[in-house]
């Protein structure tokens, strides 16, 4: 009698649901900003297809499964009951090739684009630089001192502001800034 009531409890109507929309939205292709993939995605084909003609994934968790002890045993029996019936049937020698993706360019051209360097965009606020560069006039490499100055607002101990001092010096554009600033007066 239970399974009637979960059978029916499943064919509910549901009223807030709206179908149409709903459809739409199943039918609606994901939007793809990649430019590589989305030149070489084809419409007709699913999601999960398309990217395994590109030689994506589209579960990472199915090509890189996280470690089960207990999977992997199973596994190995499973490869010794093979080789056994390998062994008794040495007449029927199939090779199995994998299926290379049509598609392999896409991938090669993601990962070339993935490992070309990138121009680091890292800049302090403004209003750092300004407090960092009034240290840095006043005091010169005196950490102890700027840490006691009455624009020290946050309070920062001489090893924050020589760790921030040593981030604006890391970064080129602001110091070289300071610098030529600095030469011209």
């Amino acid at each position: 009698m239970t399974k009637i009531k979960k059978v029916k409890r499943r064919k509910k109507y549901r009223v807030n649901v709206n179908r149409k929309r709903l459809r739409n939205k199943l039918e609606k292709l994901p939007t793809i900003e990649c430019n590589t993939i989305k030149q070489e995605w084809e419409i007709s084909k699913s999601t999960r297809t398309n990217l395994n003609e590109m030689g994506l994934a589209y579960d990472p968790n199915e090509v890189l499964p996280i470690p089960n002890v207990k999977r992997d045993l199973l596994e190995e029996a499973k490869q010794k009951l093979m080789l056994s019936d390998l062994q008794n049937d040495s007449e029927d020698n199939d090779v199995d090739t994998e299926n290379k993706p049509a598609k392999i360019h896409v991938a090669r051209a993601l990962e070339i684009d993935a490992k070309t360097p990138r121009e680091r965009m890292f800049r302090l606020p403004n209003g750092q630089v300004h407090f960092i560069t009034y240290l840095l006039d006043k005091y010169g490499e005196d950490y102890k001192a700027m840490a006691r100055d009455k624009k020290n607002y946050y309070q920062l101990t001489w090893k924050q502001i020589r760790a921030k001092i040593k981030t604006f010096k890391g970064i080129p554009e602001q110091y070289n800034e300071y610098l030529s600033k600095k030469n011209a007066t």
